[in-house]
């Protein structure tokens, strides 16, 4: 479900489980093929990293969750269960709260995960295995190629503005809500006292919005050629900056926890939700500026 961001955080869940058992991670792409309603529709983006997982197959998914993807098909696992072909109950783990789930580790093999999962505690045992696995599957190049020289020549800091399904989108603007240029401006600051020189590498969904209204004092690039459809390419120059001052967004939060900086600035927002109240204290690292 949802952007880069989201299916990283759900992948990497489900990828420490299927290491503890030693088995297959398999993801299930029936939400992304569908009609999504409700919410931005999104597309599979996982494809672009070295990941190690199979694509689920319909039956596979029905026969874990006992659900049909039709009326059917729910009617004929039904029967099977009823003649004793199929197991009665489905085996699926529900993401019960926002904040760091402990049954999820010893959660069994052969189980349907459902939910984001957006803590690093679900998958702090294989954090190497994680960074190698969301290395991009292909090189840089041209304008890309000439950012990550630009970006390791100087104090470099990401600097990332969500605006856009947080503003258009009803349900996600409730829930997220949008931050102003006074989070930015403090982040800005509190770098500043700390990085002799630093240079801002922006990236934003609306680009001219954060050209227009952030007030930055020093060297700074927008970066805007790549596209939604190379969003990854936008996480990888991320993650190649030094430093970083992140949105409530888990597209940012990954460009600064794959950096390999062991001295960089992360800079978050205290509040990471506006309308839903969910409890964030599992989700930012140690070390994590909260600003």
């Amino acid at each position: 479900m949802g952007g880069l961001g989201n299916q990283m955080f759900q992948y990497a869940a489900g990828r420490r489980l299927a290491w503890h058992h030693k088995t297959q991670l398999r993801i299930d792409l029936g939400f992304l093929k569908g009609r999504q309603e409700g919410v931005i529709p999104r597309t599979y983006e996982l494809i672009h990293f070295n990941i190690n997982a199979l694509i689920a197959k319909a039956g596979e998914v029905a026969e874990i969750t006992c659900l049909g993807d039709n009326i059917l098909h729910t009617i004929f696992i039904r029967a099977k269960q009823i003649i004793g072909l199929a197991k009665l109950s489905p085996n699926v783990f529900m993401e019960r709260y926002f904040h760091f789930d402990p049954g999820l580790m010893n959660a069994s093999d052969n189980i349907y995960l459902e939910g984001y999962w957006q803590s690093p505690k679900y998958f702090e045992e294989i954090e190497d295995i994680i960074r190698e696995e969301f290395t991009v599957r292909y090189p840089q190049s041209g304008r890309n190629k000439e950012l990550s020289a630009a970006i390791a020549s100087c104090d470099s800091v990401s600097l990332h503005v969500r605006r856009g399904d947080f503003l258009s989108n009803p349900q996600t603007c409730e829930a997220h809500g949008v931050l102003g240029t006074r989070y930015y401006d403090l982040c800005i600051d509190y770098v500043a006292d700390r990085v002799a020189a630093p240079h801002f590498f922006v990236f934003s969904d609306e680009p001219e919005w954060a050209k227009d209204n952030l007030k930055i004092p020093f060297d700074a690039t927008f970066i805007s050629h790549n596209g939604q459809d190379k969003g990854y390419e936008d996480l990888r120059l991320m993650s190649q900056c030094k430093h970083h001052i992140i949105a409530n967004s888990s597209f940012s939060w990954w460009g600064a926890w794959l950096s390999l900086n062991p001295i960089k600035i992360v800079c978050a927002p205290k509040e990471w939700f506006s309308g839903f109240v969910g409890d964030t204290r599992d989700l930012m690292p140690d070390g994590w500026v909260r600003i």
